[in-house]
């Protein structure tokens, strides 16, 4: 292996590192919501103040009354660890596996309409909306980078795919 195919490898497993590490804490911090609203309620700037005390109470008196509906959450979290896993698959074979980047890339495109559209629904203030849509607006410029790296190492190693 020559030191351009190297560095290019090297630099993908940096750019998926960051997204499978995104995605496990995502997945990992949906599981304690009640407890980690509680501890932004009382450490939260006053700006935001009014509306985490609204979504704590929320979901406080549903954990209270209804606690089968977390488990709707508890499958959010558990979808972000697999597809934390699922990057796996890139990380060890960035080639092979390039349609996992693609994935990601539409997956992050995605976010903006569902967070503008049912953030709209369900009644979610606007800043917050935009908050939902910066995790993909982000999370697109490693996945943009591996694609153009694997994209360099396909050339490098004349490796094409017909599909």
């Amino acid at each position: 292996m020559e030191a351009t195919e190297i560095k290019i490898r090297s630099r993908l497993k940096i750019y998926i590192s960051i997204i499978i590490f995104g995605l496990f804490i995502s997945g990992v911090t949906a599981f304690p919501l009640e407890s980690e609203m509680a501890y932004l309620v009382n450490n939260s700037s006053s700006t935001l103040q009014q509306w985490l005390n609204k979504v704590y109470i929320a979901i406080k008196t549903t954990n209270q009354n209804f606690p089968f509906l977390s488990y709707g959450t508890d499958w959010l979290a558990f979808a972000h660890i697999m597809l934390a896993i699922l990057f796996i698959g890139p990380f060890l074979n960035p080639i092979k596996n390039k349609w996992v980047i693609q994935f990601g890339i539409i997956c992050c495109l995605m976010i903006i309409p569902l967070a503008l559209i049912a953030g709209n629904i369900r009644q979610i203030p606007f800043f917050w909306q935009l908050i939902d849509c910066s995790f993909g607006v982000l999370a697109i410029i490693p996945l943009y980078l591996c694609l153009s790296n694997i994209k360099k190492l396909e050339t490098l190693n004349h490796y094409e795919i017909y599909l």
